[in-house]
């Protein structure tokens, strides 16, 4: 029964997570049709879309330790993969608009925007950490790399930090936004911290 309502409670969930990409694929159209739908810079808004769900997804995958360890519900972990690989699915979605609409092609420059520019390096340098993260959420890498798997798998604070930063220096003039995800992220990451010096202190 528990596992059945598990399924569904996935099913759920895959179909909600799915429905951003599904209205930005359907904006997407519009605009080819009609030249209207994203306002005056289509392509700045399809990346900002595309690169606030990654983000939110994250928030979302981190944010399951602690309401596990605040209801007790041990099922909730079941749903933590599942959103960082939607946070790594949106992050490459949001990577490959920016190169296919914003370098139009000309993907050999992406190097030298890297270099030149630090919120491509830092949003950039998320990514990369994300893809081994992505590879190795199979249940048998996890058996594969045994413990070393959670300690390849604590890089994600250091993802939500680089994406936070990346969103940051992105935005410029209003920071209300990335300051938001930048005060959840401190939450997520505070819980982890506080408790692990517990942990600590009582051994």
């Amino acid at each position: 029964m528990v596992l059945k309502a598990v399924a569904i409670a996935k099913g759920v969930v895959h179909a909600l997570a799915l429905l951003p990409a599904v209205w930005i694929g359907l904006k997407i159209r519009e605009v080819a049709l009609t030249g209207n739908g994203l306002g005056a810079d289509p392509v700045a808004e399809i990346e900002h879309f595309l690169g606030l769900w990654a983000l939110r997804f994250l928030m979302l995958a981190l944010a399951i330790t602690p309401l596990r360890q605040l209801t007790n519900q041990t099922v909730l972990i079941r749903f933590r993969r599942m959103l960082g690989l939607y946070a790594f699915f949106y992050a490459t979605l949001h990577f490959s608009a920016y190169l296919v609409l914003d370098l139009r092609g000309y993907w050999t420059t992406i190097f030298a925007e890297i270099a030149k520019r630090p919120y491509i390096t830092v949003g950039f340098t998320a990514w990369l950490l994300l893809v081994p993260l992505a590879i190795t959420s199979t249940k048998g890498w996890i058996k594969r790399l045994g413990r070393n798997w959670a300690r390849l798998h604590k890089l994600v604070y250091a993802i939500g930090v680089l994406a936070v930063l990346h969103f940051w220096w992105l935005v410029k003039s209003d920071i209300r936004e990335p300051a938001l995800y930048a005060a959840i992220l401190a939450v997520l990451l505070g819980w982890r911290a506080i408790r692990a010096y517990r942990t600590a202190r009582s051994r």
